[in-house]
């Protein structure tokens, strides 16, 4: 990986946009791009990198836009309409290697992952504080892991070749280097790495001292439900099933009533709707302005990407309260209300693990617990109970609940469904490229995605 993955300037904004209260002196002297991070020695500053992760990851680079407009804009529920030329490239499979989407999204998960990997890294019984502020150290050790697998995640959907015939996933740095090179990983092993990170963040987490997290921090039931997406994802079934009873235990599995649904999307619940579970926090001081996928999304502001024609007419009846979510024209403007970029962005909601749980429980599970599940959360959608559940009735559902939150191709796509791919395109470009920088670099090990110009 390149030494630009991680600099001061990146973890600066990390820890002072947070007000974390690390001294001025302390940023300048212990982060510089050329030179071996210095050991951490506060739990302070370890929880001064976690929120740099999240930094990071609410960038628009990453969910605070463009990460949501992959998972959508090549889907067959949405498109973009191209107003201010966003995500053309993207849409219609002409991108190259020095696409500043491939490449921006690329650095910013990376960057995410540096700053994971130091915290990882930190030999917690060195920090000064007591064995209290130690325990809480290593909690926070296993939200660094949590969000690097995340990370790991979201890169393999990506770059990696699982959907494009080949055996390539992604690069898999477990310490911060900046002058290491390093070759992409098989799938397997990516996959391999991700439940490892997920297995060892939930270890850490349970068995220390929560310092006290909101939901604008990794809880355990929020890693529990990201692992959940990431276990759908391999089809390993019985993994999503024993992570959805645990959260439906613990009360993650209610979702938002029918009267709340536009409000629990709503600035003024930021943090406190219930039926969420993991958000990254915004704020005014945070905002993403006209960078926000609220406001590209939105019809007051870029009104770039909307349903395609008929969508919302053939996925909701007249009672389906989320057909109040769209305008006429197809926009959805019920999720995104704020098109300032000041709202929290909602990573994970209680309904998606309904979902899941559904899905889980039809390949292999209990047909009984599935329609339970279905009929928890259509009922607070206006719809009547239905006596039956079918995997088809899952796809539909999955498609009503979760428009415009990012997830609709890689449902495709993991399916095996048709997903969108122009008439002209190279269906090799479902991957994206490599960027080129990274190509260049001098004795790099990285190979390119097939389909793209070296």
């Amino acid at each position: 990986m390149k030494k630009r993955l991680l600099s001061i300037a990146i973890i600066t904004a990390s820890i002072l946009s947070f007000n974390v209260s690390c001294s001025d002196d302390f940023v300048e002297r212990e982060f510089y791009q050329e030179v071996e991070q210095a050991p951490l020695k506060s739990l302070q500053e370890v929880q001064a990198f976690v929120k740099g992760a999240y930094v990071s990851m609410r960038s628009t680079s990453y969910y605070g836009a463009d990460y949501i407009a992959y998972g959508e804009v090549r889907s067959d529920n949405m498109y973009s309409n191209l107003a201010g030329g966003y995500y053309q490239n993207v849409q219609n499979y002409t991108m190259l290697s020095t696409d500043a989407y491939a490449g921006n999204t690329w650095n910013q998960i990376y960057a995410m992952i540096a700053k994971t990997n130091i915290v990882i890294n930190t030999d917690a019984t060195t920090l000064s504080g007591t064995d209290l502020d130690r325990s809480k150290a290593v909690f926070s050790q296993g939200q660094a892991y949590g969000l690097r697998a995340i990370g790991f995640f979201d890169l393999l959907r990506l770059y990696g070749q699982k959907y494009t015939g080949g055996d390539l996933g992604v690069v898999l740095p477990t310490k911060y280097d900046p002058k290491a090179k390093m070759a992409r990983a098989t799938i397997a092993d990516t996959e391999k790495q991700i439940d490892a990170d997920f297995t060892k963040a939930l270890q850490l987490m349970t068995s220390n001292t929560n310092p006290g997290t909101t939901k604008t921090d990794l809880s355990i039931p929020a890693l529990k439900a990201l692992m959940s997406r990431f276990y759908l994802y391999k089809g390993d079934y019985a993994k999503v099933r024993t992570l959805t009873n645990e959260l439906a235990a613990a009360g993650y599995t209610t979702p938002i009533s029918s009267g709340l649904l536009v409000e629990s999307f709503n600035y003024t619940l930021n943090g406190a709707a219930s039926n969420s579970i993991f958000e990254l926090a915004i704020g005014q001081t945070g905002s993403l302005g006209t960078t926000s996928w609220g406001y590209r999304i939105n019809p007051r502001g870029y009104a770039n990407i909307q349903t395609k024609a008929g969508v919302v007419a053939s996925l909701y009846t007249t009672n389906d309260v989320r057909k109040s979510l769209y305008n006429a024209a197809g926009f959805v403007t019920g999720k995104y209300t704020n098109i300032s970029g000041n709202d929290n962005i909602k990573m994970v909601r209680n309904e998606e693990v309904l979902l899941n749980g559904v899905e889980a429980e039809l390949n292999g599970g209990s047909a009984a617990k599935a329609l339970t599940y279905f009929n928890t959360l259509i009922t607070q959608r206006g719809l009547t109970a239905a006596t039956t559940v079918t995997m088809a009735d899952l796809k539909k559902e999955r498609a009503r609940e979760l428009t415009g939150e990012g997830q609709r191709q890689w449902d495709l796509l993991r399916w095996g469904d048709k997903t969108y791919v122009p008439t002209t395109a190279n269906p090799l470009h479902i991957a994206f490229p490599i960027p080129r920088a990274e190509i260049n670099i001098d004795g790099t090990l990285i190979k390119q995605n097939p389909g793209y110009e070296l």
